[in-house]
């Protein structure tokens, strides 16, 4: 499978309001892998930044002003994503600027859909972790994703974050051997009253988000009735879902 972590940084908020991209950078994985392949792209946006833009990106209009402009490097961009699954935390809000953008170029070259199918990372992020903050530094955080050198957001900086957070939100998926280029390793056999029997792969099982709402739940009324001590469990920085009981 082919996917593309995808981010964006803009002038604002709302391209509803006349706002512009001013970078796209993506990361390509192949079978859950980096490949190496990136794109990534400053714009020359046509418009001041707003002054929080300026605070979290460290752009300036002056520096974007020698940028291509989207129509220019669309092409390249749409043949990079084309046929991929693009990951992206907050999809509705990268995918509606890149949208806009499309559109601006002309129609001939369609919506982010019409290429490419789209998977948000924040919508994993909310059934995993119910009720709890899911930005993208708070899952770095969670997850043990070393973000101490994001002191300011960048499209392919935040994509190489992502792509680290959603690999480990995700993890033991890619590991399951069904994968059509995988080759599975050969198991032992054992012989048993004459018979060559191989072993079987033990069977994999996820605990769904309610199971583990109720393994929490148990968990806290156990740790009331003890004083609060589960000698069983991992410190708080082990980065397990008990941290929250102590």
């Amino acid at each position: 499978m082919r996917q593309v972590v995808l981010d964006t940084e803009t002038t604002g908020l709302s391209w509803e309001r006349g706002h512009r991209l001013v970078e796209i950078g993506c990361i390509e994985l192949v079978e859950r892998r980096p490949t190496g392949r990136r794109f990534q792209r400053y714009f020359n946006p046509g418009r001041e930044l707003d002054i929080g833009a300026q605070e979290v990106t460290g752009l300036t209009l002056e520096f974007l002003a020698d940028k291509p402009l989207f129509g220019h490097v669309v092409l390249e961009f749409l043949d990079f994503i084309r046929g991929a699954e693009l990951i992206i935390h907050n999809a509705e809000f990268d995918v509606g600027f890149i949208d806009n953008e499309l559109g601006l170029v002309g129609p001939d070259h369609g919506r982010v859909r019409d290429h490419a199918s789209v998977l948000d990372t924040l919508g994993l992020a909310r059934e995993r972790f119910p009720g709890q903050r899911n930005s993208l530094d708070a899952l770095c955080r969670r997850l043990g994703v070393d973000n101490a050198h994001r002191k300011l957001h960048g499209a392919l900086l935040d994509a190489e974050l992502l792509t680290e957070v959603y690999l480990a939100m995700t993890a033991g998926q890619g590991d399951l051997l069904l994968a059509p280029t995988a080759t599975a390793p050969r198991l032992p056999a054992f012989d048993v009253g004459g018979e060559a029997v191989v072993a079987r792969r033990p069977l994999l099982l996820a605990a769904s988000v309610e199971e583990l709402q109720a393994h929490a739940e148990r968990m806290a009324r156990i740790a009331k009735k003890s004083g609060g001590k589960l000698v069983w469990q991992e410190p708080a920085d082990a980065g397990t879902g008990f941290a929250g009981l102590r």
